[in-house]
């Protein structure tokens, strides 16, 4: 009697958790920090590190080639004659780790955690990455694989993929494929398999704000000089009305807005209030009231003050008027809604707002359009039944609220869609301390994978 492939495959991964273990915490251990100049050097070692390990595992033409940024590790397995050709997407680089107080411990140091791993990048998104490549291997070591297999990790993404776009243009015919599998959306709870139907684009902004040409004695400067603090404050004040509304002139011309049918799609969704309170540990939420909270998230631009920086914040006390001060500022944006013009609406507002008391600075550091996963996606239905395979349900198709550059400029650039999901949980703390990775559902995400492959 012949064996079943995906059940060896499936055995096969079963015996290895503790390997593939192993080899993610080794992963993890790498500080591939891409916005941090000082961790240069690490996002090489990263990359060598997963180019090892796709040779490692049968993967063929590995290699690391710069950008204008940060490396991309490419590899392909193209011996599947008349199969599709799937492009494996991630990414190797991570979040700074501040702030390192808050941790309860080593960022780079994983370690266990009852069901978890903990550890900055487990969950966003090393984890993802290893549980497709441990899949892949599970498959590979029975010497055949059913589908064509190309191979794109990039280290920009936490930093908007600035050098992707024209990396993608300069090999087009090096990524030709059927479709991109993406599985760095993440589900809405460990219960619940998800696909993510669409994602929201980003733009990013640095704002600096100037005052005296070097920081002064408040008792000195303060109340014939315009405090830069005071004044960014008063900036970002003025971008939101009372009722969630961002202010930028224009800012909703454009925006897509959503059908009736889509409304329900998304009341129909399992997360409430009572879910995003329990998840963000807040008492109350907080947006525009005529829409619910997975609209406001899947379907509704954003303005967020991702940061702010100004004068003396030190330990103790230092009465001075700051020279300067700076806010990073991040638009998440909906279908329809084009990321340089936001940035001139940006400017506009500054224009229009800002006293001649002070001097202002903006730059854009990053910016992507949203995207939605059309209907007939290639992919989609292997990925739904792998889905059903694991949790015995039908899964969910949510818009997720992040963005991920690289899957609109595969729409433009390369003709294919994504097919996005992933295994990480809405409460795995990304891009904040004490990051982790529910361990349980990863093993099974592993399998889910086993289970799409073969159901080519």
């Amino acid at each position: 009697m012949a064996i079943d492939p995906k059940l060896n495959a499936i055995e096969f991964a079963r015996n290895q958790k503790t390997t593939f273990l192993n080899s993610l915490k080794e992963f993890v251990a790498i500080p591939s920090i891409s916005t941090n100049a000082e961790n240069k050097e690490d996002m090489w070692v990263a990359a060598k590190w997963l180019s090892n390990k796709l040779t490692e595992i049968g993967i063929e033409n590995v290699k690391i080639m710069p950008t204008d940024g940060h490396p991309v590790v490419y590899g392909d397995w193209l011996h599947a004659p008349g199969k599709p050709v799937v492009l494996m997407y991630g990414h190797y680089d991570v979040q700074p780790v501040d702030p390192i107080e808050l941790w309860d411990s080593q960022p780079f140091e994983p370690m266990v955690n009852g069901d978890y791993l903990m550890g900055r990048g487990t969950s966003d998104m090393k984890g993802q990455v290893m549980a497709s490549v441990h899949a892949i291997h599970s498959i590979m070591q029975s010497g055949s694989f059913p589908v064509n297999l190309k191979f794109l990790y990039e280290g920009e993404e936490e930093i908007g993929s600035p050098s992707m776009q024209k990396w993608i243009g300069d090999n087009t015919a090096m990524l030709k494929a059927d479709f991109c599998l993406n599985p760095d959306a993440g589900m809405l709870d460990k219960n619940t398999p998800t696909l993510t139907k669409g994602l929201r684009g980003l733009v990013y902004f640095e704002l600096k704000v100037f005052g005296p040409s070097a920081d002064m004695h408040s008792g000195m400067a303060g109340g014939i000089i315009h405090n830069p603090a005071q004044a960014i404050a008063e900036l970002i004040s003025q971008m939101h009305d009372a009722d969630g509304k961002v202010t930028l002139p224009g800012f909703y011309d454009s925006v897509y807005q959503m059908t009736a049918a889509e409304r329900r799609e998304f009341a129909q969704l399992p997360h409430d209030e009572v879910f995003f309170k329990k998840v963000s540990g807040v008492e109350h939420l907080w947006g525009e009231k005529e829409f619910i909270p997975a609209e406001r998230l899947g379907a509704r631009p954003t303005l967020e003050i991702n940061g702010l920086v100004s004068g003396f914040t030190g330990e103790g006390q230092k009465t001075v008027l700051p020279a300067w001060a700076m806010a990073k500022i991040s638009c998440r944006l909906v279908p329809d809604q084009d990321p340089d013009v936001v940035h001139q609406q940006m400017l506009q507002f500054l224009t229009e707002k800002a006293p001649n008391t002070i001097r202002w600075e903006l730059r854009k550091l990053s910016g992507s359009p949203a995207s939605v996963v059309r209907e007939g996606q290639p992919g989609l239905k292997e990925m739904s039944d792998a889905l059903v395979s694991m949790w015995g349900k039908e899964p969910v198709f949510p818009r997720e609220g992040g963005s991920i550059p690289i899957v609109g400029y595969m729409q433009k650039m390369l003709g294919i869609g994504s097919v996005l999901t992933g295994f990480g949980l809405p409460d795995d703390n990304l891009h904040a301390p004490n990051e982790r990775l529910h361990l349980p559902t990863w093993y099974k995400g592993i399998e889910a994978l086993i289970h799409f492959f073969n159901n080519f």
